[in-house]
């Protein structure tokens, strides 16, 4: 064998041992990054999960169509995870949480599960249901802070992953003062799960988001208001009585 045809079959023999290392590494990475999102989201392959779906109060018992988005939006990531998602409706799921990933979409006035979940999870997180118009209605009080519905301006929404202990399987909350919201907090939560992963782990957390100019930008333009966690978690103290004493 020639010099040439030697540093020719060593060369390619080179080539072909890079690619096959590239080829390992990036793979080892591919399924590191899917480990992890599998994690935060606890979907691990072949899992099955639940999307909770609300009613369009003026719709006829219809699903407004951002919030068939929205499970579009949480269909993407359920795929990608290798995971399976059944859909049910707000008003048929009659079972606890845990044991599977649920994926709850909708406010506490058009889905029942929602109200639920706030009420036994996030009990410092209250909603305005008051029929009558008037300028708190749909309005978010978290802790001292209240948040008003400025349709189409600013409107807000709570994105929350939770979990009943350590071995369950978490609960994750889209409950906008509108529809559009929770299509902003689903690609949100699409768009920014690596660093939500990175920051709170597998824990739970509760988050406040602002959409801005929904009029014009729609579901994309999200603002993290903040991290309301420890004040969605806290009950709200019970109104005091005033007792006058019998004269």
């Amino acid at each position: 064998m020639t010099d040439d045809v030697r540093n020719l079959v060593l060369g390619v023999i080179a080539a072909g041992i890079s690619a096959a290392l590239g080829w390992i590494a990036r793979t080892y990475l591919w399924r590191r990054k899917l480990r992890r999102k599998q994690a935060f989201f606890g979907l691990p392959g072949n899992s099955e999960c639940l999307l909770v779906v609300n009613r369009d109060a003026g719709g006829d018992g219809a699903v407004h169509r951002h919030d068939v988005f929205a499970l579009l939006e949480l269909s993407a990531l359920i795929k990608d995870c290798s995971a399976h998602a059944q859909i049910l409706s707000h008003d048929v799921t009659q079972q606890g949480f845990g044991e599977r990933t649920e994926f709850c979409v909708g406010g506490p006035v058009s889905n029942r599960r929602m109200a639920a979940h706030l009420h036994s999870l996030l009990p410092g997180v209250k909603v305005n249901t008051d029929p009558e118009p008037g300028p708190d209605r749909g309005a978010f009080q978290i802790g001292s802070e209240r948040y008003r519905v400025e349709k189409g301006v600013a409107e807000y929404v709570v994105l929350a992953r939770l979990t009943a202990g350590q071995d369950t399987r978490p609960v994750f909350l889209f409950c906008g003062q509108q529809a559009i919201t929770n299509q902003a907090a689903s690609r949100y939560l699409a768009r920014n799960y690596e660093k939500l992963s990175r920051k709170h782990g597998t824990n739970t957390f509760c988050l406040l988001l602002k959409v801005v100019n929904s009029r014009a930008y729609g579901p994309d333009v999200v603002e993290l208001v903040a991290d309301v966690t420890r004040a969605a978690q806290t009950p709200a103290p019970a109104p005091r009585t005033s007792h006058r004493a019998a004269s």
